[in-house]
């Protein structure tokens, strides 16, 4: 073999490796992908420690375990608030419950536990109900996430309490934080007609559509991403309950945009379809980042302010 043909022999072998390698290394993200998206066990100890509402000054809770359609036993908290009488406690929750619930679906990493001081204040400034879950694989619940059966989590606990013999009757308030306004947005989607309002905060449009943006490295190859979360064809389905948009403008994990188009998105959905628009708020905050709105001035007197505003 002379030397031009090793040369282009040892070009053709150097193509073929880089070839190989990055269908290797696509093919590890298309495989390994949910546990980038959904990163269950971080922090340490996630999957093992879930901190209690009574740990939060919140007694009367019950830690429920349920079971989903599909088979995987996934736990929740139910958090009573009474209307009238006493701290808590089993004999103030007989008496006439708050007539407000909220289901608060959480964001990709941690557990429940870990927004139990979010909870805490909703709790007293709402005077609400609190039911919280951990999705499957998250905290003490079976199984392993992905989008079709965090649906289905969300699902079973609307389900849950529109069955549950003291809070049944409550209004149900959706509330989603980044992945989870993700799975808030599907559920009103799916159950408009059973909820009274839907509050999100910090979300996307689509994962195929964020991605690009913060992994740019990615941009050709969206099309492999297989959990997609498509707010903004889920959310033309709201068409009628209370909107509250919660978004950070200096959010560096999701662009803000992404909120702003979504409720741009929900606003022509509602023209379209001759549906009501002025029950649709948007609260920026200005020095709000992705992970500290909820410590942002303003933040749960805006949630308050929608509460009574529309739906009490």
């Amino acid at each position: 073999m002379g030397v031009v043909d090793t040369v282009a022999w040892l070009a053709r072998a150097a193509v073929y490796t880089a070839v190989v390698g990055a269908i290797g290394v696509l093919g590890m993200v298309y495989m390994y992908q949910n546990s980038l998206i959904y990163p269950a066990s971080f922090p340490a100890g996630s999957r093992d420690h879930v901190p209690t509402p009574d740990q939060f000054g919140m007694p009367d809770f019950e830690a429920v375990t349920l079971r989903t359609p599909d088979g995987v036993d996934i736990t929740g908290y139910l958090i009573r608030r009474p209307r009238f009488g006493g701290a808590g406690g089993r004999d103030a929750a007989a008496g006439p419950l708050a007539n407000v619930t909220l289901l608060y679906l959480h964001a990709n990493a941690g557990n429940m536990g870990h927004r139990l001081p979010i909870a805490q204040r909703f709790y007293h400034q709402l005077d609400c109900n609190v039911f919280m879950l951990s999705y499957r694989g998250y905290g003490l619940s079976q199984g392993s996430p992905n989008e079709v059966g965090l649906k289905i989590d969300a699902q079973t606990a609307l389900d849950y309490i529109l069955a549950h013999e003291q809070l049944k009757n409550t209004r149900v308030l959706v509330f989603g934080q980044s992945i989870g306004g993700a799975v808030a947005i599907h559920l009103a989607s799916k159950n408009s007609e059973r909820i009274a309002g839907l509050m999100i905060e910090n979300t996307f449009l689509s994962l195929r559509k964020l991605i690009p943006q913060v992994i740019k490295l990615f941009r050709p190859f969206t099309f492999l991403c297989h959990q997609i979360w498509d707010s903004e064809k889920h959310i033309a389905s709201v068409t009628n309950i209370p909107v509250l948009f919660l978004s950070s403008k200096k959010d560096e994990l999701i662009p803000q945009t992404h909120m702003i188009k979504l409720h741009a998105a929900l606003r022509k959905a509602r023209a379209d379809a001759g549906g009501p628009a002025d029950n649709i708020d948007f609260v920026e905050f200005p020095l709000g980042q992705h992970n500290d709105t909820c410590l942002q001035p303003g933040y749960f007197d805006a949630a308050e302010r929608f509460w009574r505003k529309y739906l009490n």
